[in-house]
């Protein structure tokens, strides 16, 4: 069975991949991530992905609420929502 997920993660790398290698990260996190993957922390790493998937989910209604002039929702305090 296939997982769309992989096929669209592979999708991007090819099309992004070289782009976003030559993306710095912050100082620490390659270091810190490298950690993570040795120790097999997969809860940490699956809660990295998860904040970056929402970050990412926010800015993209931020600019489509701007391009439509719709108002964003008020955010929640003290929630985070994957």
């Amino acid at each position: 069975m296939t997982n769309p997920y992989a096929e669209w993660f592979e999708q991007l790398r090819a099309e992004y991949g070289e782009q976003l290698r030559a993306m710095p990260l912050p100082d620490g996190l390659p270091e810190h991530l490298h950690t993570l993957i040795q120790t097999r922390d997969e809860e940490a790493i699956q809660f990295m992905i998860k904040l970056a998937w929402q970050f990412g989910a926010q800015v993209g209604y931020a600019a489509g609420a701007k391009q439509g002039g719709m108002v964003s929702p008020a955010p929640r305090p003290g929630r985070v929502q994957a």
